[in-house]
């Protein structure tokens, strides 16, 4: 893909999302772009990599990060590693977005696992700070007016934002204060791209997704999609394998399912939105392999992308 040529007057730069796990970011950054470029379920903790969300217009070029949602409690070198890339985010953000879900049990902490890479407040962090105050679809047990004050006395942002991002309420004004926020420059990455990513990141993502959406307890939180083998065929369908890794042969059997009826109800699902993403008919091919301890694992870590990331520019 060729770089277009941009007018006198151009912007471009990188907008950092952030916020505790499951806030809306994710929901929000698909909105902010107009396309699903990164994953949405109800269960927390569903972004893993930075996702890369590309808005161009003639005049600008927005990329927003979406980061996995921040904890303070690491319980494996995997969450290590997405917390050290939250920090690399923002460290190389020329803005922020801080969400915050106003239906959580506890609003008005909503940011308070937040910080700056070196550990500064974000009102001290010299960027420019808007905060969502997302989900107004949902019951709320708190006054927004109060809750609102809270967050301007605390962080300090040069906005405050009220979204309902899974329809798209208020996310203009957002998309908007984002483009004001970001310097002169050429465009980034080529005008017609959504996101860094290549089509085997999307479909084991997809493949990902509906383990979240179909399975319970710890399962969505201890597997790995790989896509070892996406190519197209002299005849048939584009043949695609994935491999969704878990760590105890225990968890193998339950994504499996009795004679199979749940791995073959995932690939099913997964294949739909699969063809739909890619726009022709596949042939989906799901394994389930055993690597146990794969999230302490450094050397797998690294094979599945995760160690690459950092360090990513």
């Amino acid at each position: 893909m060729r770089m277009s040529v941009d007018p006198p007057g151009h912007k471009s730069g990188y907008v950092a999302i952030v916020g505790k796990p499951n806030a809306g970011k994710s929901t929000l950054l698909n909105y902010l772009v107009g396309s699903k470029v990164a994953i949405v379920t109800r269960k927390p903790q569903t972004t893993r990599h930075r996702i890369l969300g590309i808005l161009s217009e003639d005049e600008y070029q927005l990329v927003f990060v979406d980061t996995p949602g921040v904890i303070h409690v690491k319980h494996n070198q995997l969450e290590n590693v997405m917390m050290s890339n939250v920090k690399r985010a923002m460290g190389e953000a020329d803005a922020i977005v801080a969400v915050v879900d106003v239906a959580s049990r506890s609003p008005f902490n909503g940011l308070s696992s937040v910080s700056m890479p070196d550990g500064r407040h974000l009102s001290e962090g010299g960027l420019p700070l808007a905060i969502v105050l997302n989900k107004l679809d949902k019951k709320l047990s708190v006054d927004l007016e109060q809750l609102e004050a809270h967050y301007e006395e605390e962080f300090r942002p040069s906005r405050i934002f009220r979204t309902c991002a899974h329809t798209g309420k208020g996310v203009q004004e957002v998309r908007e204060w984002a483009v004001e926020q970001i310097p002169l420059g050429p465009s980034l990455y080529p005008k017609d791209l959504v996101s860094e990513h290549p089509e085997r990141f999307f479909v084991a993502e997809i493949v990902r997704e509906k383990v979240f959406l179909n399975y319970r307890n710890e399962i969505p939180y201890s597997i790995q999609v790989n896509i070892p083998e996406f190519h197209e065929r002299a005849q048939g369908k584009e043949y695609i394998l994935a491999e969704i890794v878990v760590e105890r042969e225990s968890q193998k059997g339950i994504v499996i399912g009795a004679k199979g009826a749940a791995l073959k109800k995932l690939a099913t699902s997964a294949r739909l939105d699969i063809e739909d993403f890619l726009g022709k008919p596949v042939y989906l091919e799901v394994k389930v392999k055993v690597k146990p301890g794969w999230r302490e694992n450094a050397d797998l870590l690294d094979t599945y992308g995760f160690k690459n990331w950092i360090g990513h520019s």
